[in-house]
């Protein structure tokens, strides 16, 4: 379950907090820019926690040359036969890039153990690999940020319905998210283990509480501005240059291009 109920953040403070926290993102993306910095952002946590709403308002303004989100579905029957961790590292991020990883590798540690998709030998090698192999990405010079998104059992199931009633966020919705519902206490018990090996000194977990999702998008960002020992970067001074006279250039007629038809007009 998730913590004490709190009040729900008002619209109008959560967009002006929201609108300030992203202009500092872009600050903190600029300075991984320049000093040629990487960071990784983990986010995990039960279906319909709020990690994807999240994800898209961090991403929201930053330059998608620099940052890009990792979203990646099961493995092939090629991946299967790699080291575990093989298809995440080719992903990781340059010098100057921001990778936000959309469920990880720890889908090891929860629906792959949960559903059964791995052998409990598989699971119990991923305990003990995983810090080391975040060790060795922290030594690398890599900035990795773990944030686990924690929902009750009643929201979740609230939102679960709320989807299926929306034909625009219908494909969030999947057989293995309902799945999630009757196997609740398999997942926590998941996700307890999980933790008990992976919350390292050197790479810890960040519990986001996410009953309310501007609250929590919020208090992410504000915690990733926070442990990054990012600073303001003096922008470029750019002049936006006169427009030359014109030199006799003439438009072709608008009967030989073909128009997009106006169908705001019908509104």
């Amino acid at each position: 379950m998730a913590g004490k109920k709190t009040a729900r953040v008002p619209r109008a403070a959560y967009e002006q907090e929201l609108l300030r926290l992203q202009t500092e993102l872009v600050k903190l993306q600029e300075w991984v820019r320049a000093e040629g910095a990487r960071l990784v952002i983990v986010f995990e946590g039960r279906d319909a926690a709020g990690k994807g709403s999240t994800i898209k308002r961090v991403a929201e303004h930053l330059n998608p040359r620099q940052a890009r989100i990792v979203a990646l579905p099961k493995p092939t029957e090629r991946e299967r036969t790699q080291w575990y961790f093989q298809r995440y590292v080719e992903h990781l991020p340059a010098a100057g890039e921001i990778v936000l990883f959309d469920r990880s590798w720890y889908n090891r540690a929860g629906v792959e153990h949960v559903m059964g998709f791995c052998t409990k030998e598989e699971h119990q090698l991923f305990l003990r690999q995983c810090p080391i192999f975040e060790r060795m990405l922290v030594e690398e010079g890599i900035l990795l940020r773990k944030y686990w998104f924690s929902v009750s059992d009643a929201v979740q199931q609230e939102r679960f319905r709320r989807r299926m009633k929306d034909p625009t966020r219908r494909w969030k919705l999947s057989p293995m998210d309902l799945e999630s519902i009757t196997r609740w206490e398999a997942y926590s018990r998941a996700k307890d283990e999980m933790l008990v090996h992976t919350d390292i000194s050197e790479a810890p977990w960040f519990v986001v509480e996410s009953d309310d999702k501007r609250r929590a998008r919020l208090n992410m960002m504000a915690h990733l501005l926070g442990s990054v020992p990012y600073y303001e970067i003096p922008p470029p001074v750019l002049e936006l240059p006169r427009r030359p006279p014109s030199t006799g250039y003439e438009r072709p007629p608008r009967d030989l291009q073909t128009y997009v038809p106006d169908h705001a007009a019908n509104l």
